[in-house]
């Protein structure tokens, strides 16, 4: 028996080296059926989609640390495109090597991809998105019971200090406060690096800069403006087009509607203020990644040769940016310095995810329904230990079953 005080159900993988076990084809087969399901059931956007992988592969299936886990959704934060995406590939690589990268994205993005291209399809033929309100103010109850659990793990795990906590809530702070995602996650690791940097002579070049590598990317995102979106519409422009918004994208749903809005309604004419906004919809209300709203454009303006385009383009660079951190992360966990820094930016996505976790909070419907799913939902998930999946999909149901009735 382990010590009382200590962590028993994570000791064991504390070491971002161990082994997982069972045979390669095993944890490939593993990483494919888990992903395919958070692909099909994971609703609520990043935050969420962190949370229901924190709760299936940390708490219930034990395949990592909750440390190795926050260095892997840190990394995920740094680097650009859809960070919840990102993280199954990352997890999907620490299960399974490389094919389990490949797997695990391909499996999360599947299922969003093709309810997108039905929606898309009704969407065409009827002019109208089919009504799915009643069933996401069911579900959210139960996102925020998952988010509220998945904090308290990780916030644990995280925060060993008063200068943890600190770092913690100035960063849920700047993000209140409308500053960067990604430059409270820079800042938060420099300054963890200067305040616990045992050598405070070290050179400016030993942290990290806002100088640095990512120094590209405002100036990508601002002056992008390819002259791609000119003429017909082509499934090889639309690839290129959501290539680079992949490439350079970060932030919320919120900053692909600006960069969606800059190339489609403003630069090409392809689509409407209206159009854009019910894409940004459907991305918002289907399962799995947020970006599945360029499935939707694509689909809107070429069939499904566009929708195929749009979702490989919008993708592809996240597939090649884990693959090229995934080689990194491994080096600098061994680096002092890079791990101060990595432990700011995880105390910081920390701070980012309660920042979201209570703006999700503020918008759920305040009535019956909502109030008997949250309590049903911290009672089975936190008593019972009832898999997430199956409470979104309970819920869900009552959800649109009492938006029929009550019409």
């Amino acid at each position: 028996m382990s010590d009382p005080g200590s962590t028993p159900d994570f000791a064991p993988l504390a070491s971002s080296s161990a082994e997982p076990t069972g045979s390669a084809r095993q944890r490939l087969a593993e990483v494919a059926s888990v992903f395919l399901r958070l692909g099909t059931t994971a609703f609520g956007g990043p935050a969420a989609h962190v949370a229901l992988m924190e709760n299936e592969l940390v708490q219930r299936r034990r395949w990592l640390s909750r440390e190795d886990f926050l260095d892997l959704l840190g990394a995920a934060n740094l680097i650009p495109g859809p960070n919840s995406t990102e993280l199954a590939l990352f997890l999907g690589h620490k299960r399974a090597g490389w094919p389990g990268l490949i797997v695990a994205g391909f499996c999360f993005i599947l299922p969003a991809a093709l309810i997108t291209t039905a929606i898309a399809w009704s969407y065409v033929q009827w002019g109208r998105l089919p009504e799915l309100r009643g069933a996401m103010n069911a579900i959210q109850p139960v996102i925020l019971v998952i988010l509220g659990q998945a904090l308290l793990g990780l916030g644990r795990s995280a925060i060993r200090t008063r200068v943890h906590g600190a770092l913690a809530l100035a960063s849920a702070v700047a993000a209140l406060l409308g500053a960067h995602e990604l430059v409270v996650l820079l800042l938060a690791g420099v300054a963890l690096q200067l305040i616990q940097s045992p050598a405070p002579r070290r050179p400016i070049s030993d942290t990290p800069s806002k100088s640095g590598p990512l120094a590209w990317i405002p100036v990508l995102s601002g002056g992008s403006s390819i002259a791609l979106a000119s003429g017909p519409v082509t499934a090889g422009k639309l690839f290129l087009i959501f290539l680079k918004t992949g490439s350079v994208l970060f932030g919320s749903g919120y900053v692909l509607l600006a960069f969606l809005r800059a190339d489609f309604v403003e630069r090409a004419h392809w689509l409407t203020e209206r159009q854009l906004l019910d894409a940004i919809a459907v991305g918002q209300f289907t399962p799995g990644p947020v970006f599945s709203t360029a499935t939707f454009i694509g689909y809107l303006l070429h069939g499904g040769t566009g929708a195929g385009a749009a979702t490989v383009g919008i993708f592809l660079p996240a597939f090649c940016f884990v693959a090229a951190g995934s080689w990194i992360l491994a080096t600098l966990r061994e680096s002092p310095v890079a791990r101060r820094f990595l432990d700011g930016v995880n105390l910081a996505s920390l701070g980012l995810m309660a920042v979201v976790s209570g703006q999700l909070a503020w918008q759920v419907p305040r009535n019956l329904t909502t109030a008997v799913c949250l309590v049903g939902s911290w009672w089975a998930i936190v008593r019972c230990k009832v898999p997430s999946a199956w409470l979104i999909l309970l819920c869900g149901t009552v959800g649109t079953a009492v938006s029929l009735l009550t019409r």
